[in-house]
């Protein structure tokens, strides 16, 4: 509820947070790149949805380096084919929302969004129940995902 409520939000960043905590199976840190990270998101919209990120806290993509640009792509493909090998999606939605006008739900640490798709995917239970329905947990999600994504 702190989280929802947005005190957990105000507190820290939760992307900083989990990087400082090395404890990557609580925080679901699936890898831990040069510059970059891979993680689940806790909120997810379907099953295998990941966040990739700077290991530094920048907001936007033109506050990173050169090579943390790189890092950061090479980490997102790393991501795709891991979804790929587990899950067999049909496509993915890829994309980043900065500033709050955008959607951003963390602000200030800039972070991609890797969700995947299937055909006839669209899931009705949010519009009509106001729930998320996910096949698995978040802890087996990251178990299937961790050999693919391991530092």
């Amino acid at each position: 509820m702190a989280y929802v409520s947005g005190e957990a939000r105000r507190a820290a960043c939760l992307f900083c947070a989990a990087l400082a905590a090395g404890d990557d199976a609580k925080h679901w840190i699936l890898h831990r790149g040069g510059t970059a990270f891979a993680l689940l998101n806790a909120f997810p919209y379907a099953s295998g949805h990941l966040m990739v990120a700077p290991t530094r806290h920048v907001a936007s993509p033109e506050d990173l380096d050169e090579s943390e640009s790189l890092d950061l792509m090479r980490a997102t493909r790393r991501a795709l084919a891991a979804l790929r090998a587990v899950y067999t999606p049909d496509g993915f939605n890829l994309g980043a929302n900065l500033g709050r006008a955008a959607g951003a739900g963390v602000e200030g640490h800039l972070h991609l969004h890797v969700v995947p798709r299937w055909a006839g995917d669209t899931n009705f239970m949010p519009v009509v129940g106001s729930a998320k329905v996910l096949p698995e947990s978040l802890d087996e999600t990251f178990r299937r995902l961790r050999p693919h994504l391991g530092a």
